[in-house]
């Protein structure tokens, strides 16, 4: 299975939030590509927080921040169901 292209990407959530605001979404596909777009995006932030932190000496500032996107994805990863998720490249 390949990886979509940004593109891609970006025109099956523009669909999926469609779906989900026309509640045509019989299936959840929708409701499960834009919840894992999502919490794809903080484990994302998660890696490159987390590479910065260990290249930079692991500095308090780094470390401070670290855990502040570790929060935030724990956040998202433990019960989605009770946050709104951010359309289409919103970040919180």
């Amino acid at each position: 299975m390949g990886k979509p292209s940004q593109s891609e990407l970006q025109q099956a959530i523009r669909t999926a939030i469609k779906m989900r605001e026309s509640d045509q979404d019989p299936d959840f596909v929708a409701k499960t590509l834009l919840n894992q777009n999502y919490r794809l995006q903080k484990l994302e932030r998660l890696l490159e927080t987390t590479r910065r932190f260990l290249h930079a000496g692991q500095s308090v500032t780094d470390r401070r921040q670290l855990l502040k996107v570790l929060e935030e994805a724990e956040k998202a990863a433990a019960d989605p169901d009770t946050q709104d998720l951010p359309l289409l490249g919103r970040d919180n």
